[in-house]
């Protein structure tokens, strides 16, 4: 190891082995509790009764790829999960009685993603699902008995619908399309025999836009919207007039997530996040509780899950320097009850905090940013530069908050400053700063990148000799951006499934992305044009290999759908003719990321390996972290072992 050692080490496992449980969910009468949590080291679902977890016991036996996202049934008798193959992102729906009964595939089709689209309030054997499996471009709808896995065609969707919204009796009532050859959308209303045009939406509005659901009587939707204003709000529509009625808005970011009140699904709280997250409550009796449980539990206070009678909540709460943890919250008795941490092994040690920055583009936006310095660090500026990484988030339509991340806090220990920035393009403040990254991919939102690096240099936290850039998806891309168009910044790179060819991403998607591919097209450009194609490849890094100078790691998995391993196979190859070093790593049992933990410690094994080479930090030797694996090293096999990892440990270039 090398680097002030006065905070201990944390092993890598415990920020990437298997969370000890997650995610929560409450049955319908309050009764039981469902959650994630491992089974001979596969998550799998668990089930117990609400007020006694030491009775809990596994529903599946998985042994191959994890659960990750689960229902509860409103028979209460039932779960439901989710699962692919390999990365494949089929998702598959399937069903598991608590009783012990064995789990059954609900949608045993060929290739098809199966997606819960609402459940029967009434008949609670029934659920509302899209399958794809006629046309793997377009969901049909259906509605399907969890007891016998019937499924019953109630809508054929051969009117290219990009979604569907039944209300709580299933009954179809919203659904959306696309519309100026599929730039815009437009909202639909069921008549009952067919749908109507009740709202049209322009391309700017459309990541801002969206109906989120119809209230218990009937009478209602609810509507995010940013059309007629910059920050996405919350509106209530009459569904006879037509009338809107402002629920909730946010000065400085957009509304992102409603609490509704089971019973009558009315809007009582809002969520919207600029630098951090903040509730908006309508409800008295909810912002009171809402209050206690930020007072209470001092951090990020999620609702995950509520009882039909509204009495139950399950509660996250979480802070940058502390793991993500769930409580039950009594509302009648105003009690509050731990249930589990994700990590209890992180509770023990000492993390670091994250500070909220606001940097200025060149060009005047703000960026709202996060900065995360070692724990030894006493308030926002080292006492000397330090080593830094760049973590480019995902999306690009999505953004980064003030939360915990394992990444984060697990470079910060290796004595990393680590800088996360919300770029042009981001989502969540606002259409202005989300449309002013169309068709800036590698332009202005790599400049704002940039920017905030240059910000850190200026401001004594990093040593201009010694930044990496590091990310995953488009964070994968900015990573290949950063190492072709601006090589003289960062001294290494880590494209985890990235893009490095923009014409073969659009090229060949996923078939149900369809109804977002025109979308696409508008936003980082059009491979059907001129204009497009000439966009398209003076943006892709694929172009620029020749200028990349610095040392490499990328990561891929071999079934990803989205960001194809073709992508990474292209540049590899431009860099091996080269003879540019390049370290390039493949799970063939992985999809657009290590879902698997036995990967993603491998690969995390190697990469802080490689970041203490280039960048001076701290590093844990491998010890038996390749354990498990599937990793394979597809190039750069002399530059793998050079590295210093475990020499007895290393497997066969």
């Amino acid at each position: 190891m090398v680097g002030d050692t006065s905070i201990p080490l944390i092993p890598r496992k415990t920020f990437f082995e298997n969370p000890n449980a997650f995610n929560p969910r409450l049955s319908p009468d309050g009764h039981w509790l469902a959650w994630i949590a491992p089974v001979d080291g596969v998550m799998n679902v668990w089930v117990a009764p609400r007020d006694d977890l030491t009775k809990g016991r596994p529903l599946t036996r998985q042994t191959d790829r994890p659960i990750f996202q689960h229902w509860f049934a409103r028979t209460n008798a039932h779960v439901l999960f989710s699962k692919d193959r390999d990365g494949d992102e089929n998702f598959n729906l399937w069903c598991v009685g608590i009783g012990g009964s064995d789990p059954r595939n609900l949608t045993p089709y060929s290739a098809v993603l199966a997606i819960v689209l609402g459940m029967h309030h009434e008949d609670p054997n029934l659920i509302a699902v899209g399958m794809n499996d006629r046309d793997a471009r377009w969901h049909d709808l259906y509605l399907v008995d969890i007891r016998t896995g019937e499924r019953r065609l109630v809508y054929e969707n051969k009117d290219e619908i990009a979604s569907f919204i039944p209300d709580s009796r299933l009954n179809l009532r919203l659904a959306t399309t696309m519309r100026d050859k599929g730039r815009g959308s437009a909202i639909l209303k069921w008549t009952g025999a067919a749908f109507e045009e009740i709202m049209s939406i322009e391309a700017d509005d459309v990541l801002s836009t969206e109906p989120l659901h119809v209230n218990r009587a009937g009478d209602a939707w609810f509507l995010r919207s940013s059309v007629g204003r910059d920050k996405a709000a919350i509106l209530r529509v009459d569904w006879m007039t037509g009338a809107e009625s402002l629920v909730a808005r946010h000065d400085k970011a957009d509304v992102t997530a409603c609490m509704t009140d089971p019973r009558t699904e009315e809007v009582t709280a809002v969520s919207a996040e600029y630098i951090r997250s903040a509730w908006i409550a309508i409800d008295p009796a909810t912002e009171r509780d809402l209050t206690m449980l930020a007072r209470e539990l001092d951090g990020t206070i999620a609702i995950e899950s509520q009882s039909d009678d509204d009495t139950l909540w399950v509660v996250a709460a979480s802070s940058p320097d502390r793991p993500l943890a769930w409580h039950l919250l009594d509302r009648r008795l105003g009690k509050i009850t731990s249930l589990f941490s994700a990590r209890p092994k992180l509770e023990k040690v000492t993390l670091a905090p994250m500070h909220g920055v606001v940097i200025r583009s060149r060009d005047g936006l703000d960026l709202v940013s996060y900065l995360t310095l070692p724990a030894t660090v006493t308030g926002v500026r080292p006492a000397r530069p330090l080593p830094m990484v760049l973590q480019v988030h995902g999306g690009p339509w999505w953004r980064d908050g003030w939360h915990f991340n394992r990444d984060v806090q697990w470079l910060a220990n290796r004595n990393y400053a680590v800088l996360q920035v919300n770029y042009r393009g981001s989502t969540g403040f606002g259409k202005t700063f989300t449309n002013a990254g169309d068709r800036e991919w590698a332009g202005k939102m790599h400049d704002d990148l940039i920017d905030a690096v240059n910000w850190s240099i200026a401001e004594g936290i990093a040593d201009p000799k010694r930044i990496a850039i590091c990310g995953a998806s488009y964070g994968g891309y900015a990573s290949f951006v950063g190492a072709t168009f601006t090589p003289d910044v960062f001294c290494c790179s880590v494209p985890v499934v990235g893009i490095t060819n923009l014409e073969t991403m659009l090229a060949d998607p996923p078939p149900y992305w369809a109804a977002f591919y025109e979308q696409e097209c508008h936003r980082v450009g059009d491979p059907r044009t001129p204009e497009g194609v000439a966009l398209l490849k003076a943006r892709s890094p694929l172009y620029r290999a020749g200028d990349i100078t610095k040392p490499m790691l990328i990561g891929h998995g071999a079934n990803d759908v989205r960001c194809k391993v073709g992508e990474s196979d292209q540049i590899v190859a431009a860099m091996t003719a080269r003879c540019i070093p390049v370290i390039y790593v493949v799970c063939p049992d992985e999809g657009h990321g290590f879902a698997r933990p036995e990967n993603d410690i491998a690969f995390k094994a190697i990469m802080e390996a490689f970041l203490a080479r280039h960048l001076g930090g701290r590093a844990e030797p491998t010890g038996d972290d390749f354990k498990g694996s599937s990793h394979e090293i597809r190039a750069g096999g002399e530059v793998f072992r050079d590295i210093n990892l475990d020499e007895a440990t290393l497997p066969a270039p």
